[in-house]
């Protein structure tokens, strides 16, 4: 006969099954939740990676290039006439009557020189004339005597041309003797320097006393500027080349005229290019009758570009372009995200700023600085509003 068990036994029998069960419950609950939290937390990075993986953009319109480009370049400021002034004989400075900064008309004496051993070869030539004078007479006397007697037969032909011959030589050498004095006269002329033009004197670099060489060898003596009118260097690229049109006016700036301009025209180009800069040499005239302006002076040159009517050119930053093996592209985004590369043709440079004369939609989302390892297709993420191009400098 089977024992029976007391009630607290079968009460801690229960307990035990009861809480075995709770914690086989507890376990599965665990086990499920780790396998749940790893799976979220994988799903989590999933997403995230995904995320990183788009690259984040902004993008910008091309604007319309309606408004007329400005373009600002250095130039260099020369006087209309500028010429330095020689000596043509040799001597000693006996005074100078001009100093830097004073106005000259043309003929007026700059200097004189002290020229003893021209002064010598003078009157070496004046005697030298009166010897020939002379001579040519007796000698023409003579030969006309001789012509004479040749024609009554009183003496030989042979006598007769040997006199002829000699009032010739006479007379050759008179000449020579004529031209040899006004030779000197001339260059004893040079002993007054004068003004070839109206002028300011720039540079005095001789004294009282100093030797002074003629011919141009020694250095010069006296510098004279016309400053009546300016010209005005620029250099400007080959892009502009094709709008630097004789007429166009230009704003000229200095920096010793601070808050003030100058108007300019362009007077002339060299047809032709550098080839080392790739710019063209235009020459501008600016007016400078009040004498305001300084000659060698650096200038701010500012030219109002005309647009091209013929071509729809746009505006964008210069930041979008990529140079790559294709050539200059830029980086667009299209309805589904994804990048698309075009070819571009750019036109002129205007610092911050680019024309796009062809090859782009004026509707086209462009990139703003896109990295150089971007490519077509890559899904990408716009991150900031579109906006117009920026304003031209």
């Amino acid at each position: 006969m089977e024992q029976s068990r007391p009630p607290d036994t079968l009460a801690d029998a229960r307990t035990m099954r009861r809480t075995g069960v709770a914690i086989a419950v507890l376990a599965l609950l665990v086990v499920a939740w780790t396998f749940f939290s790893s799976r979220l937390a994988a799903q989590k990075l999933k997403e995230h990676t995904e995320v990183q993986s788009v690259v984040s953009v902004s993008t910008v319109k091309p604007a319309p290039l309606t408004d007329t480009p400005l373009l600002t370049l250095p130039g260099n400021v020369q006087a209309n006439t500028d010429a330095p002034i020689y000596a043509r004989t040799n001597g000693y400075l006996r005074r100078w009557l001009v100093d830097i900064g004073a106005h000259v008309k043309a003929g007026d004496v700059l200097a004189e020189i002290d020229a003893p051993e021209l002064d010598q070869q003078l009157r070496g030539a004046e005697a030298e004339l009166a010897t020939a004078q002379a001579n040519q007479k007796i000698a023409g006397t003579t030969a006309e005597r001789w012509r004479g007697l040749r024609d009554t037969d009183s003496v030989s032909k042979q006598e007769a041309d040997e006199k002829l011959s000699i009032a010739d030589s006479s007379a050759a050498q008179l000449r020579a003797a004529q031209a040899n004095l006004q030779r000197l006269r001339e260059l004893s002329g040079f002993k007054k320097i004068v003004a070839p033009f109206d002028g300011v004197v720039t540079a005095r670099n001789t004294d009282v006393g100093q030797l002074i060489s003629g011919g141009g060898a020694g250095p010069e003596l006296f510098r004279i500027a016309d400053m009546r009118q300016l010209r005005l260097y620029v250099r400007v690229p080959q892009a502009y080349a094709a709008a630097m049109q004789p007429g166009l006016m230009a704003e000229v700036r200095f920096p010793d005229r601070p808050g003030r301009s100058y108007p300019a025209q362009l007077e002339r180009t060299a047809n032709a290019l550098d080839a080392v800069s790739r710019t063209l040499l235009a020459q501008l005239v600016v007016d400078n009758a009040k004498g305001e302006l300084l000659p060698g002076a650096y200038a701010e040159v500012r030219f109002q570009i005309p647009p091209d009517a013929a071509a729809a050119a746009f505006k964008l930053p210069a930041n979008v372009l990529l140079a790559n093996g294709e050539g200059l592209q830029v980086a667009t985004v299209n309805a589904q995200g994804h990048v698309e590369m075009k070819d571009v043709l750019v036109g002129r440079d205007f610092g911050s700023d680019i024309e796009i004369v062809g090859g782009l939609d004026p509707a086209a989302d462009v990139i703003l600085s896109p990295p150089d390892s971007l490519t077509a297709e890559t899904a990408v993420r716009v991150t900031q509003p579109k906006a117009a191009a920026a304003a031209s400098p």
